[in-house]
């Protein structure tokens, strides 16, 4: 059996899979096992944000890998690895968020973040937004404001409860005593690149604060440049009591963390959380390479360049397909195109993989558009390029 018939026999499918073996990838470019060339405008859903086996994570993995991969009694030792990271992220971390908790995923982050709200504060309610995404554990699936991604699951977790997103009423509305924290992703990702107003997170920071409940802030997906600053939230000045972290602070390693602040980790008791790769010094060292890197080459102001540049670009196409392309939005390289049909945008993205150029569709007519945040303008316009094609094709 090839490959696509093994995963097939073999894999639990969970995925409508697409027919493409990957072997291997340089920067944005990836190819599969009859050596053809693809465009990667997913940066594997928003990991690979220095690119497809970048240098200084593989060099960095090699180095850890033969030292040490996994500490004996795990998080009960320290490592050299784990502090070297925590270190860096000190230097980055907005407001007064100082402590670091390791996960292997965002949605393990997420979980902690509302099991340790919920046991600091001592209440038990949750307020997510509706269109939001936070993890497919059971937990977090409970706190995911989207039906699909819940109601298949029932029983859910309880004392969650959603409001519309951007919605300064809601929010002062539903905030009451029984309400430990606020979830809340900066930017919705999954739920179509949806932002979020100044006005409204700095609100919600306030309202949170003045209710005594905590205020998460979900940057799995806006952190580590993806939307030009290092965090989205910088320099917003709002007043976060958890950040959690995951995709690119890997650049392609599965790990997670979540901040907290000194207020909550004086309140916090031995045993409250843990886990077996907490840290570990192999993910720790791809972490502290990639986190280095986005700050020593100013990765920010590339993405902000690159970002306003093909903003421009997709407004233009916006322009000559009106029918087609509803809005264009987002922030840095995290970008959507709204389409007006779903088989239309259904057929952009059967088509622009057909021309190799993977693009992501969510929602069933966005199609989101996050490469590496170091591509260069010509591997941009050469993707960019393919989309045009199509939409042309599609328009006559």
């Amino acid at each position: 059996m090839n490959t696509i018939e093994t995963e097939e026999k073999y894999f639990v499918p969970f995925f409508n899979k697409i027919p493409v073996s990957i072997d291997r990838g340089r920067g944005i470019h990836v190819w599969d096992e009859d050596k053809n060339r693809y465009i990667d405008f997913t940066s594997g859903w928003g990991v690979t944000c220095l690119g497809h086996a970048h240098p200084v994570i593989t060099e960095a993995i090699r180095e850890q890998s033969e030292k040490i991969i996994q500490n004996p009694s795990s998080g009960l030792t320290y490592s050299p690895a784990r502090a070297r990271l925590l270190t860096s992220l000190s230097e980055i971390l907005p407001g007064e968020l100082s402590r670091v908790f390791f996960s292997n995923s965002g949605a393990e982050a997420n979980d902690a973040a509302i099991k340790i709200a919920r046991k600091v504060s001592g209440r038990t309610d949750v307020i997510a937004t509706n269109k939001s995404f936070h993890g497919r554990t059971i937990s977090t699936a409970s706190a995911t404001g989207q039906a699909k991604h819940r109601e298949k699951f029932n029983p859910l977790m309880p004392n969650y409860r959603f409001i519309p997103y951007n919605d300064l009423a809601a929010i002062e509305k539903e905030l009451d005593e029984n309400v430990a924290a606020v979830i809340l992703e900066p930017i919705q990702g999954e739920g179509g690149i949806n932002l979020a107003s100044p006005e409204y997170l700095k609100r919600v920071s306030t309202l949170c604060e003045d209710n005594g409940s905590f205020l998460i802030i979900d940057e799995i997906q806006t952190g580590f440049c993806r939307t030009g600053p290092m965090f989205a939230i910088d320099g917003l000045d709002l007043n976060v009591d958890f950040l959690t972290m995951a995709k690119g602070i890997g650049g392609g390693f599965p790990i997670g963390a979540f901040a907290i602040t000194e207020r909550i980790a004086e309140k916090i008791e031995k045993g409250d959380h843990g886990g077996t790769y907490c840290g570990n010094p192999l993910g720790c060292a791809a972490a502290y390479a990639v986190v280095e890197f986005l700050k020593e080459n100013d990765i920010s102001k590339q993405v902000l360049e690159t970002g306003e540049w093909v903003m421009q670009r997709l407004d233009d196409l916006q322009k000559r397909f009106p029918e087609i392309i509803q809005e264009v939005r987002g922030r840095g390289l995290l970008i959507a195109l709204q389409i007006f049909n779903a088989n239309i945008a259904a057929k952009i993205y059967d088509e622009s993989l057909n021309q190799r150029l993977f693009l992501n569709l969510t929602q069933e007519r966005i199609i989101r558009i996050f490469p590496a945040l170091n591509v260069t303008r010509p591997e941009m316009s050469e993707g960019l390029d393919i989309l045009e094609k199509v939409l042309e094709a599609l328009h006559a």
